[in-house]
């Protein structure tokens, strides 16, 4: 990470998120998992620009468009205008990407994120449709192209540079893909490459007002690299300021294997790209009717469920992002919460991301595959709050339960977890102890009276925990006071 503290870091971030479409965004070609999908089995002359053919607008996919533009906050373009971005890669096959350049869909939006400061505003410059590229798989001596993912939909988010740290640009990143998730218009798999994020990176020197050089790293494809590579760029960059250097305009690559950027080509600017309308499309219209009929079927947005949360429930800021940052996880709080309207919130939050999310990570499997459903979890919490199980039972229980299914009351009577509160079987048991303890006895009879915490705690171990501490402590203490009037009698 940097250390010279006399320069700041200033990122804005281009995120590429491919819509969850059924067909390519200008041909009938269906979207196939660019992974699992045999190469080039969903392909077409579109698709392939091959000579003479025609694109075709996917209105889903500008549906999607606009939802995310929407809970962005962003105005929206009643004209915008597809264009031809020329340049040539050996994964797209017409030489040029259909792109939106000088009047995108969307423009003017917002983002709030989560910093160590609270919450801060990302400003959206733009948000607008392009199609995919293919897919290069490059082998010793030559490389094979896949054109599955090629015209596949993608939307294209553009921050301002308002980020000025990398724990900033991971708030904004994961923030994102929750978004796109909640709005059902991307599935967040980062390892299908279905969010990829391109990072303008410079430094401010303290004092300075004007923004320095900036580079631009492409193609990060996970949060992990994209972090990386932004904490290797500003450190790169500062080193050559502070040594008296230049920082050069340029595009980069990340190399996660070396831990490095490398130089690609020199930045690229828009006439670089030859932009110009696409003659086989017409404006793109989007009326007013449109616009309000997508905005009204928004679902609560992340931040908003965060919100409410803390407002509605009392949660804390932490326990309630933790839950609102995945919708399947929300839902199942909030089911949770509906099974057990007498419980805490809190109490139900805390059992869902503490001890059910240790479960599922270890596990490696999503909520939704869990066999603990929303009114387990708002039982067993019931069986804790009520006393009839402890806590330390009630993990067992949750764990038996996420193994093997079933109800924690069928459990709990299973595995003879109940809290023990027979003052007689409790009697019987610190009686035992007693008399099992003489030496201890005699030192608690001498005067000190704190080795009957020692007995409290073998009354607790032999009962394994399951006895109710409030009973043993009563009991303890009569039979205690017995004791020492028997010991002044004597």
């Amino acid at each position: 990470m940097m250390t010279d503290s006399d320069y700041s870091p200033v990122v804005g971030l281009e995120v590429h998120a491919e819509l969850l479409t059924h067909s390519k965004m200008f041909c009938g070609c269906a979207v196939v998992d660019s992974v699992e999908a045999e190469p080039n089995t969903s392909v077409c002359e579109i698709c392939t620009g091959m000579p003479g053919t025609l694109p075709v607008i996917n209105q889903r996919a500008v549906e999607y468009a606009l939802r995310v533009a929407l809970a962005l906050g962003c105005d929206i373009a009643q004209t915008s205008v597809f264009a031809r971005k020329n340049y040539f890669y050996p994964d797209l096959p017409k030489g040029y990407q259909i792109s939106q350049y000088e009047l995108p869909l969307a423009v003017n939006g917002e983002m709030p994120i989560k910093t160590v400061d609270g919450q801060k505003i990302i400003r959206i410059r733009r948000v607008h449709l392009e199609e995919d590229t293919g897919k290069l798989y490059h082998r010793e001596g030559y490389s094979l192209v896949d054109y599955n993912r090629s015209g596949v939909p993608l939307l294209e988010i553009v921050s301002e540079p308002d980020l000025s740290s990398v724990e900033e640009v991971k708030s904004y990143a994961t923030g994102l893909r929750s978004l796109l998730r909640y709005l059902e218009v991307n599935s967040g798999d980062m390892d299908k490459g279905v969010i990829r994020f391109e990072a303008n990176v410079s430094v401010l020197k303290e004092g300075q007002s004007d923004l320095g050089t900036r580079t631009e790293i492409k193609n990060l494809n996970s949060f992990r690299s994209m972090v990386r590579a932004i904490e290797y760029e500003i450190d790169r960059q500062v080193s050559i300021l502070s040594s008296g250097g230049d920082v050069q305009q340029e595009t980069l690559g990340w190399d996660e294997a070396a831990g490095e950027t490398l130089s690609q080509r020199s930045k690229e600017e828009a006439h670089d790209y030859r932009y110009f309308p696409e003659p086989d499309l017409p404006p793109l219209g989007v009326d007013r009717t449109w616009i309000e009929s997508v905005r009204s079927e928004l679902p609560e947005l992340p931040f908003e469920k965060t919100a409410r949360f803390v407002n509605d429930l009392g949660l804390s800021f932490y326990a309630a992002d933790v839950l609102a940052v995945d919708k399947s996880v929300a839902e199942f709080f909030e089911e949770a919460l509906d099974h057990s309207p007498s419980l805490p919130a809190e109490k139900i939050a805390n059992w869902i991301s503490t001890d059910l999310f240790a479960l599922l990570n270890e596990a490696n499997i999503p909520i939704s595959q869990s066999q603990v459903e929303p009114e387990t979890i708002a039982e067993l919490v019931t069986l804790v709050d009520e006393g009839t199980i402890n806590a330390t039972s009630a993990k067992i229980v949750l764990e038996h339960v996420f193994r093997n299914g079933g109800s924690p009351k069928e459990v709990v009577k299973e595995l003879d977890l109940a809290i023990i509160q027979d003052p007689e079987i409790l009697r019987r048991s610190v009686k035992e102890i007693l008399e099992s303890s003489p030496d201890q006895v005699d030192t608690y009879l001498s005067g000190k009276e704190g080795v009957s915490q020692w007995f409290f705690g073998q009354v607790m171990s032999v009962t394994g925990g399951r006895a109710d501490p409030s009973v043993v402590h009563q009991i303890l203490n009569d039979e205690l006071k017995e004791l020492k009037s028997r010991q002044g009698e004597g």
